[in-house]
């Protein structure tokens, strides 16, 4: 065999070993890549990572209400403190103390009178809303009052007359007397209402809420 032709088997077969050696190289370091990969994995498996829990909130909702009493003195003595009859003098003041009051654990409302006339009151009768009471604008004989919620103690009671009094006008004649009957005798009836504060901005947004069974 000529000297460059076993050179040239020398150099092959030299590759051949060095390509070998590089494979196995690369295999080792992958092996070791994927042992510590593994190692790794099973390190963090084990690692007791910090946590944190609140306490638990929790909320009730209970209810609420409102409720309000109109009361009146038993003017004529006949067990009937909301339907009391007086006589009429002409230039006369009667006694006449209807008031109101928010009973104990209400919510704020709007507290609303109403009083509704008989169609010839204003011939014999007049009369002057107490004090603190306002008007509602647009709505005849109809007033009002702001009350924050009451918690456990009720209100005063509020009069809604001006002196507890109605008075009987000085130009009624006894002629105008003597034409009335039963079905005719000037009547002035009062009613309260009361509609949640927070309902409504305004006293005549919360009067069109008011109950109306009555």
């Amino acid at each position: 065999m000529s000297e460059n032709r076993r050179r040239r088997n020398n150099g092959a077969q030299n590759r051949q070993v060095k390509k070998a050696r590089t494979n196995n190289a690369r295999r080792i370091l992958l092996l070791v890549g994927l042992m510590s990969l593994v190692a790794v994995i099973s390190i963090g498996g084990t690692i007791a990572w910090l946590t944190a829990e609140t306490a638990p909130v929790t909320n009730t909702f209970t209810p609420s209400d409102i409720n309000i009493t109109l009361t009146e003195s038993d003017a004529d003595n006949d067990g009937k403190t909301l339907e009391n009859s007086y006589k009429m003098v002409p230039g006369g003041t009667i006694t006449k103390d209807p008031n109101v009051s928010v009973d104990a654990n209400s919510e704020a409302c709007w507290l609303f009178v109403e009083l509704e006339k008989s169609t010839n009151f204003d011939k014999f009768m007049t009369y002057t809303i107490a004090a603190d009471w306002k008007a509602v604008p647009g709505v005849d004989n109809v007033y009002y009052r702001e009350v924050t919620a009451t918690g456990n103690s009720a209100t005063e009671n509020m009069a809604i007359l001006n002196d507890n009094q109605v008075q009987v006008k000085d130009t009624v004649t006894k002629a105008d007397m003597n034409k009335l009957t039963a079905e005719t005798y000037p009547t002035l009836t009062v009613k309260a209402y009361a509609v949640q504060k927070e309902a409504a901005k305004t006293a005549e947004a919360a009067w069109a809420l008011r109950p109306k069974n009555n």
